[in-house]
C-alpha cells in the first residue's frame, strides 16, 4: 500500500492540491476546535487547514512521502500536526478520544472498510462528529478520480450500514465539480455524510 502512495506523492506538486476538501471545510468550520483524527490524510491539505483553525490534529497514512510533504506544508503554514506513518489497521484508535474524525476519499476493500469505520466511530467522543466524503459507485468510468474497481466505491446503503449508530445530519449523493490538484478534477459523483455520536 505504501509504495503505491509514495509513488503518487513523490513529485514536488501536491497531487490533491493544498486546499482542503470543500465538504470537509464546510463541516469543520461549524465546529469548536478540539481533537481531530484524519486517517489516510495523504499530503496534509485537510490537516493543515484544521490546524490553522486551532484543532489538535492527528493524521495517519501509509506514505512516508505524504508525511514529508504534509510536515513541510504545516511548517510553511506556521502550524503543528501530529502525522504518523502507520498502518490504519494496527493504529490504536481508542474509545471516545476525538471530537471529530474526517474521512476524505478513503476507498478500501469491504472487510477493511468495515473495520476502519467501526474503529473511527468507536474513537469519537459522545457528541463528536464524523465528516465523510467519497466516490459513489456511479463514479466508475468517470475521469475525475477514484478507484477503477466498483467494489472500492460506495453506495448509500453501505453508508447507512456502517454508520447506523450515528445521528445522520447530512447524507446526500451529489454530482459536483472537483478541483483538487491533478488527482481530483472534473464532474464527479460523491457521497457526503456528516453524523454525530450519540
Amino acid at each position: 500500500m505504501n509504495n503505491q502512495w509514495n509513488e503518487k506523492y513523490a513529485s514536488r506538486d501536491y497531487y490533491y492540491g493544498k486546499e482542503p476538501n470543500a465538504f470537509f471545510k464546510e463541516e469543520i468550520d461549524k465546529l469548536e476546535p478540539g481533537k481531530l483524527l484524519l486517517p489516510a490524510e495523504g499530503e496534509g491539505r485537510n490537516a493543515v487547514y484544521a490546524a490553522k483553525l486551532g484543532w489538535d490534529v492527528t493524521c495517519l497514512d501509509w506514505s512516508e512521502e505524504g508525511k514529508k510533504k504534509a510536515d513541510k506544508f504545516a511548517e510553511e503554514s506556521g502550524v503543528k500536526i501530529d502525522y504518523q506513518v502507520a498502518d490504519l489497521f494496527s493504529f490504536e484508535y481508542g474509545e471516545e478520544k476525538y471530537d471529530a474524525v474526517g474521512l476524505a476519499f478513503v476507498h478500501l476493500p469491504q472487510e477493511m472498510r468495515e473495520e476502519l469505520h467501526k474503529s473511527v466511530v468507536k474513537s469519537l467522543k459522545k457528541g463528536g462528529k464524523l465528516i465523510f466524503t467519497a466516490y459513489d459507485k456511479t463514479q466508475l468510468g468517470k475521469t475525475s478520480g477514484g478507484p477503477k474497481d466498483i467494489n472500492l466505491l460506495f453506495s448509500l446503503e453501505q453508508i447507512v450500514e456502517d454508520f447506523i449508530d450515528l445521528d445522520f445530519e447530512i447524507f446526500a449523493k451529489e454530482s459536483i465539480n472537483l478541483n483538487e490538484g491533478s488527482g481530483h478534477i472534473g464532474l464527479a459523483d460523491v457521497i457526503n455524510f456528516a453524523g454525530k455520536k450519540r
